[in-house]
C-alpha cells in the first residue's frame, strides 16, 4: 500500500473533519422521550382515559454540519476504498441531519426508511422479508410457550445488584480502559451502552438472560467496537455510531447473544413484535393502538409503552408514520449470520475478527480488507470471548453451514429414530 501514502494522509485528514463535523449530531438522543411521558400515559391508561403522549422535539440547526459533510463527501476519492468508506459515512450523516430536521412530522418516515429500511424489505439470500421472519419467530415462541418454564427466566435481579455484577465482569475484561456501569432513573429502555459507560434503568428488575444479553450485546459488542474504534490511528470515525452501521452493529450484537447462548425465544419474540408494530404504524395505527398490540402479545404495561415508544420516536403519534430503526435487528442478525458462514466457506474467518476493529458495515470489512492487512487499520485490541475461541467458532459455523442443507419440510418423524 506504499503508493497510497499521500492519498491516505489526505483521507485521514478528511476523517478527522468528519469526526468533528458530526460531534453535535445525536440521532437517538434527539428523538428520545423523557421518562415523565411514560408515567403520564400509564396513569391515564389505568384510569381508563388514555391520551396520545405529548412529546416535543428540540429543533437544532444542522445546516453547518450538513455543509461540511457535503464538502467531505465531494473531497473523498470515490474510487479509493477508504475514500468510498468516507463518502458513505458522510452521506449517512447527511441523511441523519435531514431526519432530525423532520422530527415530529410525517416526513421522518422517508428519512428513517432511507437509513434503516422498512419491515417488508427482503432478507439477504432469499425471497422472504423481515415481516416473514418476524411472524415465524412469534409463531414459534407462542407454540413453545406451554413447554417452557417461565420461572427459569424470572426478572428477580435488582438493578443495583446487576450493576455490581456487570461492573466486575466488564472491569476484568476491558483491561486497558475504564468502563463504568451506572443506574439512570431517566432511562426508559432497560439499558444503553457507550464507549465508557453502560447505563441501566434504575428501579428495574432483570433476569439471568438479561444479565447475559447485556454483557454480550451491550458490553462485548457496542462498547467493545467503540473502544477499538477509538484506538484506530487513522480512521477515528470507526468509533462513531454512524447511522449506516446500525444494521450490522445491532445484527452483530444479537448474533453475539446467539453464539454465546445468551439469547432466548422470548427475546426473539420481542424483537419480532417491534417489526410487526412498525408495519402497523406505517399502515395507520396510532400510538395507543400499537401500545395495545404489545399488551395483547403478552407484554406488561411498562414494556408495552417502551416498545410502542421505540416505534414512534420522532414520528407523529396519530398513525401513518414510524421510526423504523428496529427493523434492522432481524435483518442485521440474519445478514451477519450469513456473513460468518460465508467467511468460513471462503477461508476468510480473519474478516470476522476485523469486524470488531470498530463500528463498520459488512461492506466495509470486505472493501477495506487490504488496509487491515497493511496495518493502516489496526487489529482490534478487544475480541469477544466467543470469537477468541476460533476453533469453537469454526465448528459451530461448519455445523450450521451443513445443517442448512437439510430441508425440515421433507423430514418425517420416523426419519429421526436411531437404531432398530
Amino acid at each position: 500500500m506504499g503508493d497510497d501514502g499521500a492519498l491516505l494522509d489526505g483521507l485521514s485528514e478528511l476523517d478527522r473533519r468528519l469526526v468533528a463535523a458530526v460531534k453535535g449530531i445525536k440521532l437517538l438522543g434527539a428523538v428520545s422521550w423523557p421518562a415523565s411521558v411514560q408515567a403520564q400515559f400509564l396513569d391515564g391508561w389505568r384510569r381508563g382515559n388514555p391520551l396520545l403522549p405529548d412529546v416535543a422535539y428540540a429543533k437544532t440547526d444542522q445546516a453547518a454540519a450538513r455543509e461540511e459533510l457535503e464538502d467531505i463527501f465531494l473531497a473523498a476519492a470515490a474510487q479509493h476504498p477508504v475514500g468510498d468508506y468516507l463518502r458513505r459515512a458522510a452521506q449517512s450523516w447527511i441523511y441523519a441531519t435531514e431526519l432530525l430536521d423532520a422530527a415530529g412530522t410525517p416526513a421522518i418516515t422517508e428519512h428513517s426508511v432511507r437509513l434503516f429500511g422498512r419491515p417488508g424489505d427482503r432478507l439477504p439470500g432469499g425471497a422472504v422479508s423481515n415481516l416473514d421472519a418476524a411472524r415465524h419467530f412469534i409463531e414459534l415462541a407462542d407454540e413453545l410457550g406451554s413447554e417452557l418454564v417461565e420461572d427459569d427466566n424470572a426478572a428477580s435481579i435488582p438493578a443495583a445488584q446487576l450493576r455490581d455484577e456487570l461492573q466486575r465482569e466488564i472491569g476484568a475484561f476491558f483491561s486497558h480502559d475504564k468502563v463504568g456501569v451506572e443506574l439512570d432513573p431517566d432511562l426508559i429502555a432497560k439499558a444503553a451502552a457507550g464507549p465508557t459507560r453502560i447505563r441501566l434503568r434504575a428501579g428495574a428488575n432483570f433476569s439471568s438472560y438479561d444479565h447475559h444479553q447485556l454483557l454480550e450485546h451491550e458490553a462485548f459488542v457496542h462498547t467493545l467496537t467503540a473502544l477499538n474504534g477509538r484506538g484506530q490511528p487513522h480512521l477515528k470515525s470507526l468509533a462513531l455510531n454512524s447511522p449506516r452501521i446500525t444494521a450490522t452493529q445491532e445484527g452483530l450484537a444479537t448474533f453475539a447473544e446467539l453464539m454465546s447462548g445468551a439469547i432466548d425465544i422470548g427475546r426473539m419474540k420481542r424483537i419480532s413484535l417491534r417489526i410487526l408494530a412498525i408495519d402497523l404504524a406505517l399502515n395507520g395505527a396510532d400510538f395507543i393502538e400499537v401500545f395495545k398490540f404489545f399488551l395483547d402479545a403478552g407484554q406488561n404495561e411498562t414494556d408495552s409503552f417502551t416498545s410502542a415508544m421505540r416505534v414512534f420516536r420522532g414520528a407523529p403519534l396519530g398513525g401513518g408514520a414510524a421510526f423504523t430503526k428496529d427493523t434492522v435487528y432481524l435483518h442485521g442478525l440474519l445478514s451477519v449470520h450469513t456473513f460468518f458462514r460465508w467467511a468460513l466457506k471462503n477461508g476468510k474467518l480473519k474478516l470476522c475478527r476485523s469486524l470488531f476493529a470498530g463500528k463498520m458495515t459488512l461492506h466495509d470489512v470486505l472493501a477495506l480488507e487490504p488496509y487491515f492487512d497493511s496495518g493502516f487499520i489496526a487489529a482490534p485490541v478487544y475480541i469477544p470471548p466467543w470469537v477468541q475461541n476460533a476453533h469453537g467458532l469454526a465448528g459451530t459455523l461448519a455445523f450450521s453451514l451443513f445443517a442448512n442443507r437439510i430441508r425440515l419440510d421433507r423430514v418425517e418423524a420416523e426419519d429421526l429414530v436411531l437404531g432398530v
